[in-house]
C-alpha cells in the first residue's frame, strides 16, 4: 500500500494531456472530400449523450459539456459524472 497523498507523490505536478470524445463518424474519403465550410458531419451520438475522458487510450472518465460561467464565460467544461476506479475500469 502506498502511503503517498496526491500533495506528496513527486509525480503531482507532471501535467497530463485528457481528450475529450464527444463522438465518431465514419464518413467515406469522397465525402470527406466534398466537406466544404459550413459543412456538417453527423457523429454517432446526440447532444445529450455523456462524453468520453481518455488519457492515452485509457477511458477515465464520462461527463456532460458544460458552458462555464462567471471569469470564463463561454469556454466549454466537462461535469464529472462518472469516474474510472483506475486500478479496474469504469
Amino acid at each position: 500500500m502506498d502511503d503517498t497523498t496526491p500533495d506528496t507523490n513527486p509525480f503531482a505536478q507532471v501535467p497530463i494531456e485528457v481528450t475529450i470524445s464527444v463522438g465518431k463518424a465514419r464518413p467515406l474519403v469522397r465525402d470527406l472530400l466534398r466537406l466544404g465550410r459550413d459543412a456538417i458531419l453527423p457523429l454517432d451520438r446526440r447532444v445529450d449523450d455523456p462524453v468520453e475522458l481518455y488519457v492515452g487510450d485509457r477511458l477515465i472518465a464520462r461527463g456532460v459539456l458544460q458552458e462555464v460561467e462567471g471569469e470564463g464565460a463561454g469556454q466549454l467544461a466537462v461535469r464529472l459524472t462518472e469516474v474510472a476506479n483506475l486500478r479496474g475500469g469504469l
